[in-house]
């Protein structure tokens, strides 16, 4: 496991060598682990293939900052091995992964569960504030809360040695691929592709997650032609982990019974034939699942705009923030409006997106042309942005240092109140 390469995913199989392949991906923070229980149970049918993000579970620390790079692995991987066709469920992060597959490859995948997942996880900049938190105080502050995000209050309390596990999953993963994984989730929005989604699939969720609820799986499932919902009392977000006897129940029915044929292709592979039948275990009153359907929601379509308007709008999103960018819109008028379209049309849409300098490098400039010229308004939210970019606050002191030298004390000092200020309140942790 050592030896794998950059393009690669760490793995394992689990159960015969000769039955259909079942893919399970992990979330965010977790190992393949988080599976166990339900692997005895999957294996008796399935060549059960399990794996591990870049960085996590002493993966080689290869950092993936796309849930299309991920999915890339993960075929190469795949490739490797020769697996051609298989089934795939996956929690949160590794559901995404899922539906990534499922629209980019559809010949690949059979049948699909996704778990805790969402077709957009949150806003961007929840998962970009996370990675400015781990940039600054490592993975500590965010191991320690993964247990309240990830179970209910009951189950902590009354599994201490899970909870501790968790804990420690988290705090030893690598933290470059943490930010890494929490920029793949910024990024990923698939709310206007999920009717191309073409694998029966099987959306799962706990009732009391609190991370990607029962109204993110009602959206997937309204999304979604071919799809149905499960609900798990009593679970929150890692459902396996929380309720594995359902959540096994679940996969080996849905496995069972939706196991899509292979399109008809000249490409010469050979079609793995469906799963046998077989009795599933009843599940527990308190982890019994509910099905049901959500009506199905069209996505309303974003509005096209000429030029360079909406690669600037997404550039300028991803640096300042959606927060900033919608206040700043938002008191746009039939005065300022225009400015506003020109400085995201030119500033952010050409300057930004040139591939000249790294956005880190840009940030640097950036906070020194603003220290020059006195701009301490701008002065503070580009200091968020440049903590957004990557640089830490070690960085953004040698930046302000070499700015006092160049661009005089007086306003060096100003700059260096207004940044520290905006470095105490974006690198301390919630508690």
């Amino acid at each position: 496991m050592s030896e794998t390469p950059p393009n690669t995913l760490q793995y394992r199989f689990d159960g015969p060598e000769d039955a259909p392949v079942l893919i399970l991906g992990p979330s965010l923070g977790t190992t393949w682990h988080m599976w166990d229980r339900q692997v005895p149970e999957l294996a008796q049918q399935w060549r059960v293939f399990r794996f591990d993000l870049p960085g996590h579970g002493g993966a080689p620390a290869y950092p993936a900052g796309s849930v299309s790079e991920l999915a890339a692995r993960l075929l190469a991987t795949l490739n490797g091995l020769g697996v051609q066709r298989f089934g795939y469920a996956g929690c949160a992060l590794g559901g995404a992964i899922g539906i990534e597959l499922a629209l980019r490859h559809p010949e690949r995948m059979a049948s699909l569960a996704v778990v805790a997942a969402s077709p957009r996880f949150g806003t961007a900049d929840e998962f970009r504030q996370r990675g400015v938190i781990v940039r600054s105080n490592g993975l500590d502050p965010i191991a320690r809360t993964s247990p309240d995000r990830w179970f209910t209050g009951g189950f902590a309390a009354a599994q201490p040695a899970i909870t501790e596990w968790a804990v420690q999953m988290v705090r030893t993963t690598d933290p470059g691929c943490y930010i890494a994984a929490c920029e793949a989730l910024a990024g990923f929005d698939v709310r206007p592709e999920l009717g191309r989604v073409g694998v029966p699939t099987l959306v799962l969720v706990g009732s009391e997650d609190q991370v990607t609820g029962p109204a993110e799986a009602r959206t997937l499932v309204a999304g979604i032609p071919d799809a149905r919902l499960a609900v798990v009392p009593g679970a929150s977000h890692l459902v396996p982990v929380e309720q594995p006897g359902a959540v096994t129940d679940l996969l080996v029915r849905h496995f069972s019974t939706a196991w899509q044929q292979p399109f008809e292709s000249a490409t010469g592979q050979t079609a793995i034939p469906a799963a046998p039948l077989k009795p599933v275990l009843a599940v527990a009153p308190q982890a019994a699942p509910v099905a049901e359907i959500a009506p199905a929601v069209v996505p309303p379509q974003p509005l096209a705009r000429p030029d360079r308007y909406e690669t600037g709008l997404k550039i300028r999103r991803e640096v300042l923030g959606d927060a900033h960018v919608d206040r700043a819109l938002a008191q746009a008028d039939g005065f300022s409006g225009d400015f506003q379209e020109f400085i995201t049309r030119y500033a952010w849409g050409e300057i930004w997106d040139r591939p000249g300098l790294d956005r880190r490098t840009r940030s640097c400039v950036t906070l020194t042309a603003l220290v020059a010229g006195g701009h301490l308004d701008e002065l503070a939210f580009h200091t968020r942005a440049a903590l957004r970019n990557g640089l830490t606050p070690a960085e953004i002191k040698e930046v302000l240092l070499q700015a006092a030298v160049y661009c005089g004390v007086p306003a060096a000092n100003s700059a260096f109140k207004v940044a520290q200020q905006v470095i105490r309140e974006e690198t301390t942790p919630d508690e």
